[in-house]
């Protein structure tokens, strides 16, 4: 899976530069283009890095990474993408809470070497599936959705997982009786899973009785729906 990367950046030509860069290099980008559009467009997509330009409308670079840092104890890469040039700058950045700094103006694959090198040293916190702000993180055994705790049983928890590992994809009741219970030597009935997919929907649905993340295929299975 591609790991997603953030780009804040009110500057349209400096954002487009970069995410053509970054797309060449094998990344998903998003982007914003003020710091409280940027709060929305994290807390969608939950990036594993965000670039940051520190002079930003709305809220500034500063205080946006001070808002990130607190909503992800540490578990998104923040690199600084100013034309702040001092020392003081610098060291400011990096006490709120950046892995990095550049200055403007760069070239645009020493961007790309310093995120490669940032994410050397943090990717092994990027392990997570987001989809239009539902998060799961396999590794802390965690599920954000829009930013809040959603509490999962195991057997919740491991079908969300499969679900969100197989986008798009009809997964049939035996497929999903074979992945949550792969040691059972008893008959698992259909109907265990239907149950287990009501009280998922439950819990990460708007309307669970007209669900749009994890939809019925009549006579086939389920699909989790992927948004944009």
């Amino acid at each position: 899976m591609k790991q997603t990367i953030m780009v804040v950046e009110d500057d349209k030509m400096i954002r487009n530069l970069i995410r053509i860069y970054l797309e060449k290099n094998g990344y998903e980008v998003v982007e914003a283009a003020d710091g409280e559009e940027a709060k929305t467009v994290f807390l969608k997509y939950y990036p594993c890095l965000i670039i940051l330009d520190l002079m930003l409308p709305k809220l500034s670079g500063e205080a946006f990474c001070k808002w990130v840092k607190e909503q992800e104890n540490g578990e998104v890469s923040i690199i600084m993408l100013s034309a702040k040039t001092s020392i003081e700058d610098k060291i400011t950045g990096l006490r709120i809470g950046a892995d990095d700094y550049m200055t403007k103006p760069f070239d645009p694959n020493e961007l790309i070497a310093h995120i490669e090198a940032v994410l050397r040293r943090t990717g092994q916190y990027c392990q997570k599936i987001v989809s239009n702000g539902l998060c799961i993180k396999p590794r802390k055994g965690e599920v954000l959705l829009h930013n809040k705790p959603i509490q999962l049983t195991k057997f919740e928890f491991n079908l969300l997982y499969v679900f969100m590992q197989h986008p798009n994809i009809v997964l049939s009741r035996e497929q999903l009786v074979n992945e949550l219970y792969p040691h059972s030597e008893n008959n698992v009935m259909d109907r265990t899973i239907d149950a287990h997919i009501k009280k998922l929907r439950e819990k990460i649905e708007e309307e669970p009785a007209k669900p749009k993340r994890i939809q019925t295929v009549r006579g086939m299975g389920y699909k989790f729906v992927q948004a944009n």
